[in-house]
């Protein structure tokens, strides 16, 4: 549901959530004031290096292209000292903590700036000895605690239309699979009465004839205790009451609402199993790679600030443009200089160089032609370096694109998407530009030895 079909304000949700974990931290005793939420500093996909302190954004093999220690961007330099060929590994947790989701902004953000208070020795030494791993922990144990006490949900809702961005289209697409014959199950870790309020909220004014959200799903899981539903299987709870007064089940069946249970539990129920199911959701690791490598699902990833960096590619076209022509003019440049420096190697050894203005040139006119192209490149680099600082401004400042590492490669995010998600969309509405019988096939994947038409 949170952040697939209910799609949350940013501003306000991860605003309230970084509100109400900094007052914990006041009342543990760190120095929080003239802290604000800045919901730029990080973007979803960058990973918090928990052992320096850092943030970092790293390319689909691991390497670090861009990095950000408390509030301060790093530069290459820096990058390159600090960590030289390591690679990003997300399977030390104790060390890296992958911001796989929007709920992920409100900690980062929050952790960021508390690394900047010990930087600057202003936090407590009589709480406790603090390094930047500790540090992690008790960022997260605060925002952990405001979560926990509830408050939060108690403000959403009491104040939906301030946290929640409707979608008018979002029922009607889900209408659409369920009248081709589709089997629709929502799973989600909210509790009943959230869940209850938030879907009311979101689906009941665009339903016809006064539908009821629970009409459209064949079965409705709270609580469902993800990544754990998927591997499994804890106590099932069906729900007899509007209040939410449960009792002990032992077997599931369409058209019930339940606490608790197994994804197994919900095969079973429902008689499918494998890839016969589509399971949508918005967190790589909770959902989407747990239910695709324990149980085959297929799999589908909701990212909204797709729709952000698709406009942000078209405003970035002619910039990309300009630093792709200044790329191919250096690499150009630089293609003769290495003729000239092989001429001169060659000669030596009284052989041919591999063209033959080369081979006519002198000494002299090799090492003064060999000046001029380093002259050449050294100008090149001096456009290209802040148009390479620049490219995905319109994303993001610091970060650039979500999906791109550098000017050619792709983000480690985009990797976790493509080794996990069989598609990956900005909303569920967007299958409503479909017929519910379409079949998605992947695009063809180009190999650098594959012949290009131009």
């Amino acid at each position: 549901m949170d952040y697939t079909l209910i799609h949350y304000n940013v501003e306000a949700w991860e605003g309230r959530a970084y509100e109400y974990g900094m007052e914990n931290l006041r009342s543990m005793g760190y120095a929080v004031e003239g802290l604000s939420f800045d919901s730029d500093l990080v973007i979803r996909g960058l990973i918090m290096d928990k052992k320096n302190g850092n943030v970092v954004k790293a390319d689909r093999f691991g390497y670090i292209k861009r990095a950000m220690h408390g509030t301060k961007m790093l530069s290459n330099r820096s990058i390159s000292e600090l960590y030289g060929r390591e690679l990003v590994d997300l399977r030390d947790e104790s060390r890296w903590e992958f911001l796989n989701t929007l709920f992920s902004v409100s900690e980062a953000v929050m952790y960021m700036q508390m690394v900047d208070r010990l930087d600057e020795g202003v936090l407590p030494a009589d709480i406790a000895p603090m390094d930047y791993q500790r540090l992690y922990k008790v960022v997260a144990k605060a925002l952990f605690r405001a979560h926990v006490e509830g408050k939060l949900k108690d403000e959403i809702i009491n104040d939906p239309e301030r946290f929640v961005e409707l979608d008018p289209e979002l029922p009607l697409a889900l209408l659409d699979q369920k009248e081709a014959g589709k089997r629709l199950i929502l799973i989600t870790n909210s509790d009943y009465r959230y869940t209850n309020k938030m879907m009311q909220h979101a689906f009941n004014r665009f339903l016809p004839d006064n539908m009821d959200w629970r009409n459209i799903f064949d079965m409705v899981i709270v609580s469902a205790r993800k990544p754990e539903f998927f591997q499994m299987s804890h106590p099932l709870y069906e729900i007899v009451t509007e209040d939410g007064l449960m009792r002990p089940c032992f077997k599931a069946r369409s058209g019930g609402l339940y606490c608790g249970g197994s994804a197994q539990m919900v095969e079973k129920a429902l008689g499918f199993q494998g890839d016969e199911t589509l399971y949508v959701g918005d967190h790589i690791y909770t959902d989407v790679s747990q239910s695709k490598v324990h149980l085959r699902w297929r799999t589908a990833l909701i990212c909204r600030e797709l729709e952000k960096e698709v406009r942000a590619l078209e405003l970035g076209q002619e910039h990309r443009k300009k630093l792709i022509e200044l790329m191919n003019q250096k690499e150009l440049v630089g293609d003769v200089f290495n003729q000239l420096r092989l001429a001169v190697q060659r000669r030596t050894n009284n052989r041919a160089a591999q063209s033959s203005v080369a081979t006519t040139l002198d000494e002299k006119e090799l090492a003064e032609n060999m000046q001029k192209m380093l002259l050449t490149m050294q100008r090149l680099d001096k456009k290209i370096a802040p148009m390479l600082e620049a490219d995905g401004l319109y994303f993001n400042k610091r970060w650039g694109y979500l999906s791109r590492a550098g000017l050619w490669d792709k983000s480690h995010l985009t990797r976790q998407i493509e080794k996990y998600a069989d598609i990956y969309t900005s909303r569920v509405s967007n299958f409503l530009q479909y017929t519910p019988f379409m079949y998605f096939r992947s695009q063809a994947q180009s190999l650098a030895h594959d012949l290009h038409p131009y």
